[in-house]
């Protein structure tokens, strides 16, 4: 058992938002479906989850350093967080939703309203149409992977998707579908004030995913 996590809960049979006596008698908010042992919205969303459980949050925060923000020959930062965010909101994860459109605002020119356009209607946004098809085939991934059909893959390829490209949009959804999973499965602390994502987007560009 994590350390702190010690307690006895005074509403057993609440799933979240009860309150929990830890030994020492200090009582706390538990929204998470468990009690992480700390304040979560001192730690919300998957950072929470990932401090409950870090034996598991270096694989976790490795791949998201390495797919979103590795360097790559075409693809930017904004761009991959873009798709990130894209697949969040079709799962409707309202962290992952917000805390990567605030990333990928962060890194594209014509932030977050170019976020907001593509999350509303992708077909009608104002993006290339090479990343235009990405998105289709990332929002293919979302609803199930034998969605991926060649048609997809045929127009990305038109219009100028390399395999890197292919292969990062499809495992980038696909890791989204599993962090938005995981967020929600726990029912981790979801911040309402975007200014929070915002902060987080900040740091998050400045110091990488492996900083925590």
């Amino acid at each position: 058992m994590p350390p702190g996590h010690d307690r006895l809960c005074l509403s057993p049979g609440s799933i979240a938002g009860g309150t929990c006596r830890s030994r020492s008698g200090r009582e706390r908010d538990v929204i998470a479906h468990i009690d992480l042992g700390f304040d979560e919205r001192q730690h919300p969303g998957i950072r929470g989850l990932t401090r409950f459980r870090p034996e598991t949050a270096g694989p976790l925060n490795a791949l998201a350093e390495t797919l979103l923000r590795a360097p790559h020959p075409t693809l930017t930062p904004g761009e991959r967080e873009l798709i990130a965010a894209y697949v969040s909101a079709l799962n409707d994860c309202g962290f992952c939703r917000a805390s990567h459109s605030a990333t990928a605002a962060a890194q594209l020119p014509a932030g977050m309203s170019l976020v907001e356009q593509v999350r509303a209607d992708v077909d009608a946004a104002p993006v290339g149409e090479k990343l235009r098809a990405l998105l289709r085939i990332a929002a293919a991934v979302q609803r199930g992977g034998r969605e991926v059909t060649g048609e997809l893959v045929d127009a990305a390829r038109a219009a100028g998707a390399t395999d890197l490209e292919l292969h990062d949009t499809v495992l980038i959804a696909a890791a989204f579908c599993m962090y938005n999973r995981y967020v929600d499965g726990l029912a981790a602390f979801t911040p309402e004030d975007p200014r929070a994502y915002e902060m987080a987007a900040r740091h998050l560009v400045a110091h990488g995913y492996d900083a925590g």
